[in-house]
């Protein structure tokens, strides 16, 4: 280890508190207080802009201006007001386009209801460089002949040396995971190793594992904290830095046989959202396909571990494919389900949504 990397974990060791997290066997193990679950959520409150659009002001736009800011849609500013300005309907525009909505420029249903689902921390655009590639065309007069992919790969493109091709895992002991916890993580690993070369090996050093993963509640010293139930889940940074965060406030569920639920519920699918994080630890960006895994968003009560054709396309570019691999992911389009990403978690029908953004207006 050279003595940078030392001196960050030095550092990481003494400004940061590993939580215990929380943790449920399976579904029906969950409290009736998390089942439903129609407006927990960090950004819940967006509920009550629905309709805006610029030249308005509003109370609470300001608060959407820093949500755009922390992903990337806007630069940084310290003077954000409740105007809905021409910076935040290019915003408002971009974040559409890289989420395959209609580019209003106004915050209507589809777009809200995006808007307050819980997702990955991870910027959609970094250093004004969108690491999304919009499944929209370019022009109306675009002629594509193929299908076009829209993985994505951190700025530099930065990967795990051609060397390197097992790499180590370690649990933060502050946790003290069951061994029913940590195996989702290996299930987790073995959808990348199964096209790719890389191999994962859990190992009892934390120091000195390539991959670090830990549960943490709030600010935790990486300058990404951590904002309660239902909000930014989890994050991960790019090859080589091995650092891999959880949201120890999230009510995660272990359970693999968790299967895709109607219910509204305010719990958490480990397993999915350990396969998306481990797609940034090995150098992949986000996708704005919605079936892959490395869309940034997810739907209610959903279950999502198989990677996509896009995802498998994407991991090749950096890796190349496992020599056994059959030259298909697991699951063929219409096996697929088309409605989102990674994580378990609340999501209005737009018909609530709706009656909900008109009560709050009169309040």
């Amino acid at each position: 280890m050279n003595v940078q990397a030392f001196i960050a974990l030095f550092l990481i060791s003494i400004f940061t508190t590993p939580t215990s997290a929380h943790f449920f066997p399976n579904m029906s193990s969950l409290p009736p207080n998390l089942i439903p679950n129609t407006t927990a959520g960090a950004w819940a409150s967006f509920v009550k802009l629905l309709g805006c659009h610029t030249g308005q002001q509003v109370d609470g736009i300001a608060k959407l201006k820093q949500y755009f800011q922390y992903f990337g849609y806007i630069n940084n500013s310290t003077n954000f007001t409740d105007d809905f300005d021409n910076v935040l309907e290019s915003a408002l525009r971009t974040y559409q386009r890289n989420f395959n909505l209609n580019t209003t420029g106004v915050l209507d249903g589809p777009t809200l209801k995006k808007l307050i689902s819980p997702r990955c921390g991870n910027a959609d655009i970094i250093n004004g460089t969108s690491s999304m590639n919009s499944g929209k065309s370019p022009s109306a007069s675009s002629i594509h002949l193929h299908t076009v992919s829209h993985f994505s790969f951190f700025a530099g493109k930065p990967r795990w040396p051609e060397r390197k091709t097992d790499l180590t895992y370690a649990f933060s002991p502050e946790n003290q995971l069951s061994d029913s916890a940590k195996s989702v993580f290996s299930r987790a690993f073995e959808r990348w190793s199964e096209v790719t070369p890389l191999t994962f090996t859990e190992t009892a050093s934390f120091s000195a594992a390539d991959i670090r993963i830990g549960f943490f509640s709030g600010d935790h010293g990486d300058g990404e904290p951590f904002d309660g139930p239902l909000g930014t889940l989890a994050h991960a940074f790019s090859p080589p830095s091995g650092r891999f965060h959880l949201d120890g406030d999230e009510n995660w569920v272990v359970d693999a046989n968790l299967i895709n639920s109607p219910s509204l519920v305010s719990a958490v699918d480990l397993e999915s959202v350990a396969v998306h994080e481990i797609g940034h630890l090995l150098g992949l960006g986000h996708s704005s396909v919605e079936e892959s895994i490395m869309y940034p968003t997810i739907t209610a009560g959903q279950r999502k571990v198989e990677l996509a054709n896009d995802d498998v396309e994407g991991i090749h570019v950096l890796y190349g494919s496992n020599p056994n691999f059959n030259g298909t992911s697991s699951s063929t389009p219409a096996e697929r389900d088309t409605n989102g990403a990674h994580f378990v978690g609340p999501l209005m029908d737009l018909s609530l949504l709706l009656v909900f953004g008109f009560v709050l207006m009169f309040f």
